[in-house]
């Protein structure tokens, strides 16, 4: 228990120090809200839906899609999620491949952070959800 207490502070120390980075001249604010769901067995996948609203007032409706492969078995749904983008400077730069990788480990109802980038643009994920779910993936959260 203290194992997986002390991994989920690894991961949001981490998403926190992403979003503490300096902000560059030119960077928007941006934040989605998303709903995911998905299972793994070596092979990890995952769909959803969300939206991105901007501190510039745009917004854009987005799918979600996770694909990845490891040491992986569960099934989870994560109903409450908020994403953090960092080094944006215009909304065309949150879609695409972010990199992802994790140790996962959860049952029932369970809350979790990851931090993911994809070039200069950064991404920090927290949510609740349930479910359950145990291994190590790598694989790609995309934003479409």
């Amino acid at each position: 228990m203290t194992m997986w207490k002390s991994m989920g502070a690894v991961a949001l120390a981490l998403a926190g120090w992403v979003m503490v980075s300096p902000a560059h001249a030119g960077d928007i604010e941006c934040k989605m809200n998303f709903r995911l769901s998905g299972w793994s067995v070596f092979y990890q996948t995952a769909t959803g839906s969300g939206t991105v609203h901007c501190s510039n007032g745009q917004s854009m409706a987005v799918h979600i899609r996770v694909k990845g492969g490891g040491i992986t078995f569960g099934k989870s749904q994560i109903d409450n999620g908020v994403g953090k983008f960092s080094g944006v400077t215009s909304l065309s730069e949150i879609k695409g491949h972010y990199a992802d990788a994790g140790v996962h480990a959860g049952a029932s109802k369970s809350a979790g952070a990851r931090v993911m980038t994809k070039g200069n643009v950064s991404l920090a994920l927290s949510g609740t959800g349930k479910g359950w779910d145990l291994g190590v993936a790598f694989g790609a959260f995309i934003i479409e």
